[in-house]
């Protein structure tokens, strides 16, 4: 994410060999050509102008976090509930906060904010200066998945600490990054994956980047919308 950051947004991996490590996360594309979410083994490109499509194999991506999704803990919701509240009740059910846990949401919501990022051309902005231009959607009394994962603050830099989501609609027609939302009612599965493998990508973008003395929290908080915490 550190990476990202500086503007590094070569693909490094692709959708074939991201699917090995598995099935279930979210990320970005080449270019920071839209937004990636995958669950139950299907993986989503989600663009600027709205649409959603399948993954081919060989799309490539300079950033992802998946794991194979196994939930340990699933609970239902009969209320409204915004985002804060929400984040405030998963926390309740988790052991720790030191933890990485993946975060799985099925339901009907009231209204989904969601921004999709533009893909860049060269020379690339900072991320902070790509997301200032980013189109920002509104769904309204729609249902759908979101799928992603709550990080521990020591993971800042490596991913988003707190929470971050990505969201699709039931009929494939929307979504993107969430910045905000209400669930009126739906199901929660929280699984916790016991380990972390971290892919180092070898372009020239990321091995020539400046990854020390940034603000990478109070930038991550700028790009990702104000959402991580």
């Amino acid at each position: 994410m550190s990476a990202l950051l500086d503007g590094v947004y070569e693909g490094s991996m692709t959708m074939k060999e991201l699917a090995r490590h598995g099935d279930f996360g979210l990320g970005t594309f080449d270019e920071l050509d839209g937004e990636l979410i995958a669950f139950d083994g299907e993986f989503y490109h989600l663009r600027h102008d709205g649409s959603v499509n399948s993954v081919h194999a060989e799309e490539m991506t300079p950033f992802a976090s998946v794991t194979y999704f196994q939930p340990e803990t699933t609970f239902a919701i009969d209320r409204p509930l915004n985002r804060m509240e929400l984040e405030t009740l998963i926390d309740s059910f988790l052991p720790s906060e030191n933890l990485f846990y993946a975060l799985r949401m099925d339901g009907q919501f009231e209204q989904v904010v969601t921004r999709t990022v533009t893909k860049q051309k060269r020379p690339y902005p900072t991320l902070v200066e790509a997301t200032k231009s980013q189109p920002v959607f509104t769904l309204n009394q729609v249902e759908g998945t979101m799928a992603g994962f709550r990080m521990p603050e020591f993971a800042q830099g490596l991913s988003v600490a707190g929470y971050h989501l990505h969201f699709v609609d039931d009929n494939r027609t929307g979504g993107g990054h969430v910045l905000d939302f209400t669930l009126l009612s739906g199901t929660i599965q929280i699984g916790k994956p016991a380990e972390l493998h971290l892919h180092f990508p070898e372009t020239s973008g990321f091995m020539n980047a400046d990854l020390t003395g940034r603000d990478v929290a109070g930038e991550i908080e700028l790009a990702e919308g104000g959402t991580s915490r």
